[in-house]
Parts: C-alpha cells; sequence; structure tokens
C-alpha cells in the first residue's frame, strides 16, 4: 500500500511538472538564447527524475561542447530524460513521439530530430540534416539499438546514423546507462520493460512506486571512425558500451565524486 500512495504523489507531481515544462516551451521558450535554452532544458530535466523518486550519478566526462555525437543505449522510458539531466542534447528519435501528447511539444521544443524510419528517403534526409547540425556545432544523440531492450542485454547496434558522423568527419562519444538500487549497489531493472510487448505505463508505475533507485550514466572516451564504415563502427561502440555497463572500461575523464559510489553492480559484471 505504501507504495500505491508513493505512486500516487509521484505521478501527480511528475505531471505538475510536465505540464509547467509544456507552459515554458508554448510562451517564451524560443525568445531565449541558445545557451539559456539548453540550461532550462537541463533543468526541466533534472526536476523531472526527483518528482520521479530517481537520483542521478554521472561518471566520466561529456564532451564539454560540440559537434560530437552521443551513441547510448536505450532501456527504459526514462532514458531521454537521464540524458538531458546528464547532459544538453539533441536527440533523433522516431517521428511518432513528435505525435505523443504532452511529450510530443516538449521533445519538439528541445530540438529533436524526428526520422520516419520505415521510409528509407527519410531516412536519408535526417542523416544530412544530422550533417548539418553536427557542423553547425550541435550535441546529437541516438539509440542504435533503435527500441528499447530489456536493460540486461543490448539489442544490436544499427549503423544508419553513424554515417553523419562520418560524413561530418566528427567523433562520437559512447555513453552506457544503467539503474542500480542505491541501497545494494546491484543493477535495478524496474524501470526496463519487461517484455517489448509490456505497456510503458505499467513500466512506468512500478518505477515511480520504487525507492532508492538511481540511474548512473557512464561517459566513455570520444573516437572517430578512422576509415571504418558505419556497420563496422557500430559493432565497435556496442562493444565499448557493453564494456562500459559492466565497468570493464574506465569512464572518459571522470569526475570528483560529491557522494559515494554505490559497489560495481555485480550481476552486470558476470
Amino acid at each position: 500500500m505504501a507504495g500505491t500512495w508513493r505512486a500516487i504523489g509521484r505521478f501527480t507531481r511528475m505531471l505538475r511538472h510536465t505540464l509547467q515544462g509544456l507552459r515554458l516551451a508554448r510562451n517564451g521558450f524560443h525568445d531565449l538564447d541558445a545557451a539559456s535554452q539548453q540550461r532550462e532544458v537541463e533543468r526541466w530535466a533534472r526536476g523531472f527524475l526527483t518528482e520521479a523518486g530517481v537520483a542521478l550519478q554521472v561518471q566520466g566526462s561529456p564532451v564539454a561542447q560540440g559537434p560530437v555525437l552521443l551513441v547510448a543505449n536505450h532501456q527504459s522510458w526514462l532514458d531521454i530524460p537521464t540524458l538531458h539531466a546528464a547532459r544538453h542534447c539533441r536527440f533523433v528519435s522516431k517521428a511518432e513521439i513528435a505525435r505523443w501528447p504532452l511529450v510530443g511539444a516538449l521533445a519538439q521544443a528541445a530540438g529533436t530530430l524526428f526520422v520516419q524510419r520505415s521510409v528509407r528517403r527519410d531516412t536519408q534526409r535526417t542523416v544530412q540534416a544530422m550533417v548539418e547540425a553536427l557542423r553547425h556545432g550541435d550535441v546529437l544523440t541516438v539509440f542504435p539499438e533503435g527500441t528499447v531492450g530489456n536493460g540486461r542485454d543490448l539489442l544490436p547496434f544499427h549503423g544508419n546514423m553513424l554515417q553523419a558522423a562520418i560524413d561530418a568527419d566528427v567523433p562520437v562519444q559512447p555513453v552506457a546507462m544503467t539503474f542500480v538500487d542505491a541501497r545494494t549497489g546491484q543493477a535495478s531493472y524496474v524501470p526496463c520493460e519487461a517484455t517489448p510487448d509490456e505497456a510503458m505505463l505499467r513500466s512506468l508505475w512500478r518505477t515511480i512506486a520504487t525507492e532508492h533507485l538511481v540511474a548512473v550514466v557512464r561517459y566513455g572516451a570520444p573516437e572517430k571512425a578512422e576509415g571504418r564504415d558505419r556497420r563496422t563502427w557500430a559493432r565497435d561502440l556496442q562493444q565499448r558500451i557493453e564494456s562500459l555497463r559492466r565497468n570493464q572500461e574506465a569512464p572518459h575523464t571522470p569526475l570528483p565524486q560529491t557522494a559515494p559510489v554505490p559497489p560495481v553492480v555485480a550481476d552486470l559484471a558476470q
């Protein structure tokens, strides 16, 4: 029963926070300069995690400024606000998100590039738009798995969007996300969808009913293609992100810790 009341309270606060973000997106957000917009997006995302009862721990340093393409694993509905909270970036997402209630308007305000993945020509258009954004100095983020995984195993990485980094001649920074229980340091899969058919709302409710959840973001060292084609590069990046998830690769230029770091996630390392 305590978990139910906790979830009700958090859901109410999350909804209020989302509506506040939507109000800002529609009134005055586009009058802000780019730096102020980025700060507002980060601030909103951190507040969203707080209202959801999720702590954030960042390990390693994101690249200080663009152009750079962040490549991350995709494990839950919390991934986008988690990465926004860690550092501002523009996402490349499926076109359906633009039509989602509330979320679509927020995603558009945050500068999301939308792609109709079933249309080959639209994928090519999106890659070209990414190239232009990267040449402009932006920080873009893609989920090369193409869909949400179960948090335990990575799905095969697709290399289509990596072509933008190759064409723009910019680095890619691998980013690994995991969840841990702050009490034990053990991996938590509470926010992850148990099966591909599980409704996101069920995963959301399970998450906000849970205590002591920490979202961990680990930034790896950036790298360039160095002559690799996009498919080879995608396989190499998948291996690096897997190593980051299992704590087998040190994060990039670790920041001084201001709070105790949970122990190594045991069952991911096995």
